[in-house]
């Protein structure tokens, strides 16, 4: 556990003087798969100031037994790796709701779940245009609901920014 709170504070001490820049206002589309609370998520960053922000996604999953809604926010603190290459961690939190239903059984309830996510990103307000693509994870554990217990999802996001 030494070892890695020690990688840890070596990587956040040197990334402290490259904070990424963070747009103000970005919106678009995170596409997830696996996970306990990812899928498909209409997604919105704010910005607050150069290395911080808050998003906020609105995600659907299911298939032909389960579906599933749910909204979660993430606080992300940005670090640019090179012009327009960034990369974030945070802490977060969903919450949503499900429906089970196989034709035998059926149940419904509440997902809560905590976890954070971590992620590259590329702005190409470097280069010009108003979108910013991304890659992350984001490992959650569902305290209640059918799929409790910790999930990893990935995701592919596209954002238009402002």
């Amino acid at each position: 556990m030494k070892k890695i709170v020690t990688i840890v504070t070596v990587i956040m001490s040197l990334s402290v003087s490259t904070f990424g820049q963070v747009n103000p206002h970005a919106i678009g589309l995170r596409l997830g798969s696996d996970g306990n609370v990812n899928g498909a998520e209409f997604s919105y960053q704010h910005g607050m100031g150069e290395a911080n922000r808050l998003e906020f996604d609105l995600g659907f999953r299911g298939n032909k037994n389960y579906n599933s809604m749910y909204v979660s926010g993430v606080y992300q603190w940005d670090w640019n790796l090179t012009s327009g290459l960034n990369w974030y961690v945070g802490p977060g939190a969903a919450l949503g709701f499900y429906n089970w239903d196989d034709g035998n059984t059926s149940s419904s309830g509440l997902h809560l779940g905590l976890g954070g996510q971590i992620g590259l990103e590329f702005d190409f307000n470097a280069i010009g245009a108003p979108i910013l693509l991304s890659i992350d994870a984001r490992p959650m554990f569902d305290f209640i609901g059918y799929d409790n217990g910790l999930g990893w999802g990935t995701a592919l996001g596209i954002r238009y920014t402002w």
